[in-house]
Formats: structure tokens, C-alpha cells, sequence
């Protein structure tokens, strides 16, 4: 009887292990499996839709300060231009190793005109131009100008400037910024999470200079 037992046990035994190890493989292919799909779904976001960047520097304070982690939209401006208003991230045109961040305020065929502490816009349907109500900036902005203060744009440039306009190295130094230098726009503050924001379009109201 002993014996049969002992025999039945020895039988039953290769057949625990088969099973253990198709349990094995079946965890390790769905492991796989797993980060094939997280793959497929992450790198286009990752790489063609979204990607993370931090805040370095002064020039957009006090809406952004160093340290901050935003998401850029890099999808948006396949899908549409760039508008006023809109915080964007591109390469530094004398230095395109380098990444900027600014806000968009001037378009592609406009004159902007920094004067008297305000930017000024001329472009085909406000010829004598209309003055920027930057609501999103404090009072006690300074917008100085360089040089004489007026930037003509082509047709695939635009003018930038940093909300903290006395510290900002942008478009009245170095120019305007081409199209095809612009990777995409702020849409979120993610980080740190008592700062997190999400970014809209700006409805700018135009007042007569």
C-alpha cells in the first residue's frame, strides 16, 4: 500500500513542476506583453505629443519660476499656428542646443512696436495699430525697448517676449523666432503640485494706443 502511495506521489510530482513552470512562463509573457503595450502607448506620446520640461531662470517670473516641471504640447502646432498669447518652449535661435521658454507677441507678417512701456501691434486689420492689454503681467511691469523698438516679421516668424520683461533675453535682443524652431506649447504646471495649472489661450483686449 505504501508502495502505491510512494509510486502515485512520484507520478504526480513531474507534473506540479510542468505546471509551475507554464505558470512561470505564462507571468513572464504577460510581463512582456505589458511593457510592449506601455511602450507603444508612451514613446509616441513621450516623443511626439507631449513632453515634460523644467522651468530654468528668471525671464517668465512671476507666472513661472525655476524648478517648476511643465508638460509641452508638441502635437498643437501640427494642428494649428501658434497664437498671441501662448507660452511656448523653442530652440534658442543663435543656439539651437538651447531651449527657451517665452510667450508668443507678435505673429508672422505683423510690426510690433515696443513704446512708452506697451507693445503695439500693426498688422492688416488694425493698420494703426492697437496696444497689448497684458493682463497677465503685474503692474509694475517695465517693457523696455532695444534699439529703436520695432521688429517687422516674416511670413513664418514671430516675436517673443518673457513676462518678466527686465530680465528676459528675447526678441528685442536676438530677433524674431522661425516656425520651424518652436517645439510646442505650455500646456500644464505639473509640478510642484500646489502650483499646478493648466494653460488656456489669451483673450487679449485691444485698446487704441
Amino acid at each position: 500500500m505504501d508502495q502505491e502511495i510512494k509510486k502515485q506521489e512520484a507520478e504526480q510530482q513531474p507534473d506540479v513542476q510542468k505546471s509551475a513552470l507554464r505558470e512561470l512562463w505564462e507571468f513572464v509573457f504577460d510581463l512582456v506583453k505589458v511593457f510592449v503595450i506601455a511602450a507603444v502607448i508612451i514613446f509616441p506620446v513621450r516623443y511626439y505629443v507631449a513632453q515634460p520640461f523644467i522651468v530654468s531662470g528668471s525671464s517668465m517670473e512671476p507666472n513661472f519660476y525655476t524648478g517648476q516641471y511643465l508638460i509641452i504640447n508638441e502635437l498643437a502646432y501640427h494642428l494649428h499656428d501658434p497664437q498671441r498669447g501662448d507660452i511656448i518652449v523653442f530652440k534658442y535661435p543663435k543656439d539651437t542646443s538651447q531651449y527657451f521658454i517665452k510667450r508668443v507677441i507678435g505673429l508672422p507678417g505683423e510690426k510690433v512696436k515696443i513704446e512708452n512701456n506697451h507693445v503695439i501691434i500693426y498688422n492688416q486689420q488694425n493698420p494703426n495699430g492697437f496696444t497689448l492689454d497684458e493682463t497677465y503681467l503685474p503692474s509694475t511691469t517695465q517693457t523696455l525697448p532695444v534699439g529703436n523698438g520695432i521688429t517687422t516679421l516674416g511670413s513664418d516668424e514671430y516675436f517673443v517676449l518673457g513676462d518678466n520683461r527686465i530680465a528676459s533675453s528675447d526678441s528685442r535682443f536676438w530677433g524674431p523666432v522661425p516656425r520651424n524652431d518652436i517645439v510646442g506649447k505650455v500646456l500644464i504646471r505639473a509640478f510642484p503640485f500646489q502650483d499646478f495649472k493648466k494653460f488656456d489661450s489669451v483673450n487679449y483686449q485691444a485698446a487704441q494706443p
